[in-house]
């Protein structure tokens, strides 16, 4: 499944050929076996953490599973299920139209601080960010890279310009110049002028870079809710 791309052909290019060059092969494989290796090397490291995370999920929500996954749109518009450790009660879709009203940011996002939702370990969990860590194994499915733009969701994608849809030209990633550079703090039209920076500026070393960058930024747990 994938959601259309449709664009203004003379501006889409124009706009595309600013912001998205195709890069060699060999960057895409380097940048391919780093995901794989990386991922597989993350999940064995911190599976005891893992444990602990389902442990006190299960133990503050019995009825709701561990993982939570929802649908997201990766490169070109193809939808795939972008897996997390659930960190909210288990009917938090049903009850989000009732918050939408809240919403912290501007654009085609929705973010709130204190989101009544939130679980208690819920809270520590993406505080820390380590909510995200189930997203390694869409790594190793090749839907996500360890780098790259936040995938969003598909009703974030219909009210999108043609000029944001750019951030779609390439692979979504769990850590990218958003997250090292503010997270929550930044609204919408901020993080789309990261990710078309990263899109534009991106190679393995600048990989590496925002990949050691966003540790210190999870010591630091700055701008996470």
């Amino acid at each position: 499944m994938s959601i259309e791309i449709a664009s203004e052909p003379k501006q889409s290019s124009l706009q595309e050929s600013q912001y998205f060059t195709e890069k060699s092969a060999f960057y895409h494989f380097l940048k391919r076996t780093f995901d794989i290796l990386g991922a597989l090397l993350g999940l064995v490291l911190f599976s005891p953490i893992f444990l602990v995370i389902a442990f006190f999920i299960k133990l503050e929500s019995k009825k709701g599973p561990v993982f939570f996954k929802q649908e997201r749109v990766g490169k070109n518009g193809k939808v795939f299920n972008m897996y997390k450790f659930r960190s909210m009660v288990p009917d938090a879709e049903e009850r989000l139209q009732e918050l939408l009203k809240y919403n912290e940011i501007s654009g085609a996002m929705f973010k709130i601080k204190n989101d009544p939702r939130l679980l208690k370990i819920g809270k520590f969990i993406r505080k820390t960010s380590l909510d995200e860590f189930p997203q390694l194994w869409n790594v190793i499915r090749g839907e996500m890279s360890l780098v790259g733009p936040r995938p969003p969701l598909p009703r974030e994608v219909q009210q999108y310009t043609n000029y944001e849809k750019l951030r779609l030209k390439v692979i979504p990633g769990c850590t990218g110049l958003w997250q090292i550079r503010g997270r929550n703090g930044l609204n919408f039209h901020q993080m789309v002028e990261l990710d078309l920076e990263y899109i534009k500026n991106r190679n393995f070393l600048f990989d590496l870079l925002i990949i050691l960058k966003t540790f210190k930024v999870l010591v630091g747990s700055n701008g996470a809710y």
